[in-house]
């Protein structure tokens, strides 16, 4: 079968078996459908990923805090990222949107709903947490924990992973120090978070003190969102995790 110049090549079919043993599984239904997509998104939307880091080390101490003196109600990260999230949708607004399907609309959001990957047996899920600007970090602790046990086991209706503004894709309780998610269409930018890092950075003096940091990596839909702006968007979210008091 001939292509025409420029288009893309058929993908390669060969017979693995060959050259040794091979067990052949059909791709699941979720995993089938969440690759559709996934394709559809990256060939789709000019992604650009934008690295940085975030210093947590006051953070870290001020959550441990937390811990220690609330024994029956322990704080993690990511339901405070979530609000710092919020709070960077809320002071960038171009952040907050959706662009039509022919790319001629853009629609900015007045809501804040935050989108969440779950690993799920089946594939990977992505349950939104609807209206987190009105819910306080406790709230949203909660919630993570029961969208994430119903991804897990009952699965996920289309309904509770409809209407995201904006997702965050963690691999901090795995590992890893960047990576480049892709942005879950209609929004226009994913957030993934990796392990924080103990590191030496140097003070005001020139002196090496061991700091706490956490990589952040945005992916963002350049036909939106220009690299200035991504770069805003993460320092923001840098800096609020930097003074955000546990309360």
């Amino acid at each position: 079968m001939s292509t025409a110049a420029g288009a893309m090549l058929p993908w390669p079919v060969d017979d693995f078996s060959k050259y040794g043993p091979v067990e052949a599984q059909p791709v699941g239904k979720i995993q089938g459908f969440v690759g559709r997509a996934m394709h559809r998104n990256w060939v789709s939307i000019p992604h650009v990923a934008h690295h940085d880091d975030a210093d947590v080390t006051e953070f870290e101490r001020r959550r441990k805090a937390w811990n220690a003196a609330h024994p029956d109600d322990k704080r993690t990260l990511l339901p405070v990222l979530i609000k710092a999230s919020v709070a960077a949708l809320q002071a960038h607004p171009k952040f907050n949107c959706s662009l039509s399907a022919d790319g001629a609309t853009v629609f900015t959001k007045s809501y804040f709903n935050i989108g969440i990957a779950v690993d799920v047996p089946s594939g990977l899920l992505v349950p939104v947490l609807r209206n987190c600007d009105q819910k306080s970090v406790g709230e949203i602790a909660r919630e993570i924990v029961q969208i994430s046990e119903k991804a897990r086991t009952k699965g996920l209706s289309i309904a509770e992973m409809a209407g995201g503004c904006f997702t965050l894709s963690s691999l901090g309780h795995i590992g890893g120090t960047g990576f480049t998610p892709i942005i879950n269409a209609p929004e226009v930018a994913i957030l993934g978070i990796c392990r924080t890092q103990e590191r030496f950075v140097p003070d005001a003096g020139g002196n090496p003190v061991l700091k706490q940091m956490l990589p952040l990596s945005l992916s963002y839909d350049h036909r939106v969102i220009n690299g200035a702006d991504a770069a805003r968007f993460v320092r923001f979210m840098a800096d609020w995790l930097g003074t955000y008091q546990f309360a």
